[in-house]
């Protein structure tokens, strides 16, 4: 079927007790994981090469959907930073090797889900902004990279 899944990522990051950092993705594609964590450290800054990082999605469900990126940035983000991420925001976005934001197809569809489950803003893609044509009472933030998308929910 097509109906949307919202999905609660969750990271720690912490230092290594080995020579080696740890990576561990359970329910998401390790290579994924891996390209993003590369994202971090080269195109926003975040020192994570010699950090441990563990990144889970919750309720034993399998995640390949590359919209999931930008949820798995920030809660990566989040822990490294100590931070806490804005409970009502949801994240939608594939994330570029260059740290871009690319569009995420049946927009208005995630949308939808996430205002039925509560929450109150949606940091998309700029990309879908065009592509919006329901009207919904999410506030929606449309970001062009990943920088951008965490600073606006990073608290």
């Amino acid at each position: 079927g097509t109906r949307c899944i919202l999905v609660e990522i969750q990271a720690l990051v912490s230092r290594t007790s080995y020579g080696l950092p740890q990576r561990t993705a359970n329910g998401l594609d390790y290579k994924r994981v891996q390209m993003l964590l590369a994202v971090l450290e080269k195109r926003l800054g975040y020192q994570v090469g010699v950090l441990d990082v563990f990144v889970n999605a919750v309720g034993g469900i399998s995640v390949d959907e590359t919209a999931a990126d930008l949820g798995i940035l920030a809660a990566i983000a989040s822990s490294l930073l100590n931070r806490v991420l804005d409970s009502q925001a949801i994240l939608l976005g594939e994330v570029g090797l260059g740290g871009e934001l690319r569009s995420v197809s049946q927009i208005d569809s995630r949308l939808n889900e996430a205002e039925k489950m509560g929450f109150t803003r949606a940091i998309i893609p700029k990309g879908n902004l065009k592509s919006l044509t329901r009207r919904n009472r999410i506030l929606v933030s449309a970001v062009e990279n990943a920088d951008k998308a965490l600073e606006a929910v990073l608290q």
